[in-house]
């Protein structure tokens, strides 16, 4: 008998189950790697009925970080009903495992020990699992033998991460304890206390996707067939939407042009962010059009070009801010934490950037360069940060090149020179650079699988400047921003922000070895 199953086939078997009088049992996980303490888990879990089934979280869904699950769909159910004690086996297709609970209807259902206290479930799925469950008339029973787990052996032997990242997790758990992972969720939960400002440029970034047909005959220029086209939300929005899954309340402050399409996706991309957006009819509201292809053989992207529509400098001499001034002098008492996401495009002359350095209780700056703006917007141009998030360009811009050869050290001048207590300087492949104060802490890259590198930066910012914000150690906040980096990476453009629950999970991930 075959024994992997849809979720409809099992429905309609479970009439007959019923009436049989026979006691169904539902497991559900993601048994990435099948271990020992997973047959003893699902032998205590048969032993509470008659029919067994287990329903594994398909790879899509799995949010354990880049790289996971490291055995595919397939395999997984394949591990799984070869067990003799197992009836059936079926994929769960969703975020949660609710609708594999409605269609099963389990009498009981299975959970581990370490979810005997909802308190310790990062998902905070499992008040709601219990509620369908006995909404059917089933209970929830947890098995009492000792908790493995597969991420620690994928880490350890099956080379799930980057062998410095295994390196400095160990490093961590000898510094703060075994109970490291607890210390810093304590700390993101705290995150929830902050009433956040987000101040400046929204970005509208728009992928085309194309297949390449080859070079032109007449012009010989890249011909492409166009496939299809989705939009995202990027700039302040996307900072102000990481924000928004982990802080209190967080506030969008900018401008735009009397662009009413776009306005409009943006009211119906941002909930729960509360925005304050004005409309200025000398203003142009950034546009990013990037075209790209698929890489056949992997999930990668590669851009052919992009087309963008921007205010230009001479162009911003034209924008009034009076209003915009100021809304934002009103509203800088209100909030713990301004947060500026300066990208150069208009939305924050000097006068603004004075306010927010006069008025901020907390003030975080990212002030990035781009090739519509390079060598204008630096840095420097700000007097104070009670944090700041620069890349390697923008460091070595800052300083025209004089500190390259010591980032550190750059580093340091240029948090002195801003009244700084934190700084974080992102290094690409090579993971970030974190000081505060006199204490300095390079963490590698939590992922080498990327697909698509735009957004990383943002994502990292949102997450480091709320660690910093809270005073974390610099370390446990740098690896933050590494995780939320590599979160984004694995998403195409910023089509999702990085939510807690996945955060945590990758945190777990990592500090597993």
């Amino acid at each position: 008998m075959n024994k992997i199953i849809t979720p409809q086939e099992f429905g309609e078997l479970r009439k007959n189950f019923r009436e049989q009088n026979k006691i169904v049992v539902l497991c559900h996980g993601v048994f990435d790697l099948l271990h020992y303490g997973h047959i003893e888990h699902l032998q205590e879990a048969k032993a509470q009925g008659d029919i067994l089934v287990v329903s594994v979280t398909a790879s899509k869904f799995v949010n354990k970080g880049p790289g996971r699950p490291y055995f595919n769909d397939h395999q997984r159910m394949s591990f799984l009903s070869s067990i003799e004690f197992v009836d059936y086996v079926m994929l769960s297709e969703a975020a949660t495992v609710h609708k594999i609970v409605e269609m099963v209807q389990p009498d009981v259902y299975v959970k581990g020990a370490e979810y005997a206290v909802a308190e310790n479930d990062v998902t905070g799925n499992i008040s709601s699992e219990k509620e369908i469950v006995e909404k059917y008339g089933g209970h929830i029973y947890f098995t009492k033998g000792e908790v493995y787990s597969s991420t620690k052996l994928l880490n350890k032997f099956f080379g799930a991460l980057p062998e410095n990242v295994i390196k400095e997790s160990k490093d961590l758990r000898k510094k703060y304890g075994e109970n490291i992972f607890d210390q810093i969720r304590d700390k993101v939960e705290s995150f929830k206390n902050l009433n956040i400002l987000v101040v400046g440029d929204i970005i509208i970034d728009e992928y085309v996707f194309c297949t390449i047909q080859g070079l032109t005959r007449k012009d010989l220029v890249t011909s492409t067939f166009y496939d299809y086209q989705e939009t995202y939300t990027g700039g302040a929005l996307v900072v102000a939407r990481h924000l928004a899954n982990f802080a209190k309340k967080v506030t969008l402050l900018s401008q735009m042009g009397f662009e009413e399409d776009i306005l409009k996706f943006i009211n119906s991309n941002m909930s729960p962010v509360e925005l304050r957006i004005l409309q200025n009819k000398n203003f142009i509201t950034p546009v990013k059009r990037r075209y790209l292809k698929r890489n056949n053989l992997r999930q990668e992207y590669t851009k052919l070009f992009s087309i963008n529509r921007l205010l230009k400098q001479d162009q911003i001499e034209r924008v009034d801010y009076s209003e915009f001034n100021k809304t934002l002098s009103e509203m800088l008492p209100q909030y713990d934490i301004v947060v500026l996401c300066d990208y150069g495009h208009g939305c924050l002359p000097d006068e603004s950037i004075r306010l927010a350095e006069k008025s901020a209780k907390f003030l975080a700056v990212n002030c990035q360069t781009n090739t519509s703006n390079y060598g204008l917007n630096v840095i420097t141009k700000y007097n104070r940060a009670d944090t700041f998030v620069v890349d390697e360009g923008e460091l070595n811009m800052a300083f025209m090149g004089q500190y390259l050869h010591d980032k550190a050290d750059a580093l340091s001048k240029l948090a002195n020179q801003l009244k700084s207590k934190y700084a974080f300087l992102t290094l690409g492949a090579n993971g970030a650079l974190g000081i505060n104060d006199d204490e300095k802490s390079q963490m590698s890259a939590a992922t080498l699988h990327v697909k698509d590198t735009v957004g990383a930066g943002d994502a990292f910012y949102a997450l480091a400047l709320m660690a910093a914000a809270i005073d974390m150690p610099v370390d446990c906040a740098t690896l933050l921003g590494n995780l939320a980096a590599a979160i984004k990476t694995n998403l195409l453009g910023n089509s999702k922000p990085v939510e807690k629950a996945n955060l945590l999970k990758f945190l777990n991930t990592v500090l597993n070895v």
